[in-house]
């Protein structure tokens, strides 16, 4: 058993629930819904021939970050870093620049992880106390420090967090580039998308456009209506109520099995 996972508290009581896993494509769209992020993904991932390799990196990234030794942190950022070297590139015919390695970029990419997180935490778990959410949101800083960003670029408060959040989704416009490459992430297709995925990607496509909001939806084109929103609460208020009769083995799995596969590899050297 991996000993992380039982620690109590923060940002490690949090991260651990797999469920929360059930926002990584929320997560990934709002940050394709900036155009800087949007212009690095189309023009140097290949996230859209391989879909899970995008989800399964940020969680691996995630899981080092949170619950890694400092060397696994540190093999974490150099891992980043390596892949983020070559993703830059300069303004033109009206688009931004974008440089995976600007500190405004690592911030909103690391606060599409922590609303997106808790999007899902307050629709399935219990609500934290007040000062132990705090200590959640103070903590999940790290996956941006981890990455370069300064600390002081992280809101200091929730309610700080709150109104700069609402600031930036207020003038976030979303582009053909982040609808395209959202397009083909929902609806994954070629020898990168194995069948099972596919067999999934509806309930993944449910969860990812219930999690968004209205002007977010129309805005990436996706299709929602009073009956989605139906079933979309009918499977909110089923995992609320299952979820906490799991084990934590089963409650934890992604966390385990990501650490155990990275102490496998480096193990191997």
């Amino acid at each position: 058993m991996v000993e992380p996972v039982r620690t109590r508290g923060g940002i490690r009581g949090v991260a651990a629930e797999s469920v929360l896993v059930g926002a990584g494509g929320r997560a990934i769209l709002l940050q394709l819904a900036h155009p800087a992020v949007a212009r690095g993904v189309a023009r140097h991932s290949d996230f859209v021939h391989a879909p899970l390799r995008r989800l399964t990196s940020t969680l691996d990234y995630i899981y080092l970050v949170v619950f890694g030794t400092a060397d696994e942190r540190a093999s974490a950022r150099q891992h980043v870093e390596r892949a983020h070297a070559p993703v830059r590139g300069p303004a033109e015919d009206g688009a931004p620049s974008y440089a995976a390695d600007d500190p405004t970029l690592q911030l909103w990419v690391a606060a599409t992880l922590y609303d997106s997180a808790m999007a899902m935490h307050e629709r399935v778990l219990p609500p934290l106390p007040d000062d132990e959410a705090e200590r959640v949101y103070r903590e999940y800083a790290v996956l941006g420090e981890a990455l370069g960003m300064p600390p002081a670029l992280w809101p200091a408060t929730r309610a700080d967090f709150g109104v700069w959040w609402a600031d930036r989704l207020a003038e976030l416009p979303i582009g053909d580039d982040a609808r395209r490459v959202a397009r083909d992430l929902l609806h994954p297709q070629g020898p990168g998308a194995p069948v099972w995925l596919r067999t999934v990607m509806p309930i993944a496509r449910l969860l990812t456009t219930g999690l968004l909001d209205e002007r977010q939806r129309a805005g990436f084109g996706l299709p929602w209506s009073p009956r989605r929103q139906a079933v979309f609460e009918v499977v909110m208020r089923v995992t609320r109520i299952l979820w906490p009769l799991l084990p934590p083995g089963l409650r934890h799995a992604p966390a385990i099995r990501s650490l155990r596969r990275h102490r496998s590899r480096s193990r191997r050297g």
